[in-house]
């Protein structure tokens, strides 16, 4: 697994700007709407679906914790493992904010370069139109 250390050097390589803020562990939506107050973009919900899924089979599959789910994880895992679905609206959004791997942190980039990145590490992302939820 490559890791956040792997994510720092594909954001370099790629040349993909963003902005960086660490935080407390937010582990819901109230506490990460708290955390982001402040920043530009538009804050993200994260779900990992699979049937009867654990925390292991998250851990086993994505490499990052519960909590700190994310479409930036896609770098730990073999094309095909997964499928990532992404919200069009935030896919073609200016900015988003989303977790660096752990739930301490959170990375703000362009819709579009987080698409980049999930095609740049093998994966074959979907835009789909995701109703909006409250909590």
């Amino acid at each position: 697994m490559r890791g956040e250390a792997g994510l720092r050097a594909d954001l370099a390589s790629l040349a993909i700007p963003f902005a960086r803020y660490e935080h407390a562990a937010v582990f819901t939506v109230a506490e990460s709407r708290l955390a982001e107050r402040d920043w530009p973009g538009e804050s993200t919900k994260n779900l990992f679906l699979k049937d009867a899924a654990r925390a292991a089979e998250m851990e086993r599959l994505l490499g990052i914790a519960p909590g700190s789910v994310t479409p930036l994880a896609m770098i730990n895992t073999a094309p095909g493992a997964v499928t990532v679905v992404l919200d069009e609206t935030l896919a073609a959004a200016e900015r988003i904010n989303v977790h660096p791997l752990r739930n301490t942190g959170t990375l703000g980039l362009a819709g579009a370069d987080v698409l980049r990145l999930l095609r740049h590490w093998g994966h074959t992302p979907v835009a789909a139109a995701i109703p909006a939820i409250d909590g």
